[in-house]
């Protein structure tokens, strides 16, 4: 049987924070419920937010679990690892069940943040990182312009494309690409 990734398009609403505060790169409406869906995890399950560290902000109440944290550079927003994402991600118990990454889509989105675009994590080190804090059979999701290829040196696991979402938030809009990877065994 030949394995064919999952493939879909998902039109989403722009997201208000709590208090109807805006945020320049805030997730879509209803986006962190879905990508749960697809990493395969619930609520319930820890999830490591990476560059994204005005996720409890978001009024939705499937968006962030209680066990989940956040790692960002920007210290204002209260991140459980205030870290650059480009070192190698914190490894809980035997690894992350699964990690969400949102960074600066380029160094030019980066200028936007607090880091600048002198520290742009670029995506595929971002999910080596990721690949390498996550179980062997977690997922990894990060939601860019560019899809991300697992490292191409030798490592001690597969790595599985699960996913490839387009992410649109209406028109005149940038699409996005939200794409999964899973770490084998």
């Amino acid at each position: 049987m030949t394995y064919r990734p999952i493939t879909d398009m998902w039109i989403l609403a722009r997201a208000k924070l709590k208090n109807g505060q805006k945020f320049y790169g805030s997730y879509p409406a209803g986006f962190p419920e879905r990508a749960r869906a697809i990493l395969g995890v619930s609520i319930l399950d820890p999830v490591l937010h990476v560059c994204a560290g005005k996720v409890r902000y978001y009024p939705y109440p499937n968006a962030i679990g209680p066990k989940d944290k956040t790692l960002d550079l920007d210290e204002s927003l209260g991140p459980d690892f205030l870290q650059d994402a480009r070192e190698p991600f914190p490894v809980v118990g035997g690894g992350w069940p699964a990690i969400l990454i949102d960074p600066p889509y380029s160094e030019e989105d980066a200028k936007h943040y607090f880091p600048g675009a002198d520290k742009y994590p670029s995506p595929n080190l971002l999910l080596k990182n990721a690949l390498m804090a996550v179980r062997r059979g977690g997922r990894v999701g990060i939601l860019h312009y560019q899809l991300s290829s697992p490292p191409a040196e030798k490592i001690e696991f597969r790595t599985r494309f699960v996913a490839c979402i387009g992410v649109v938030v209406g028109f005149n809009n940038r699409i996005r690409a939200f794409t999964v990877f899973e770490r084998g065994v």
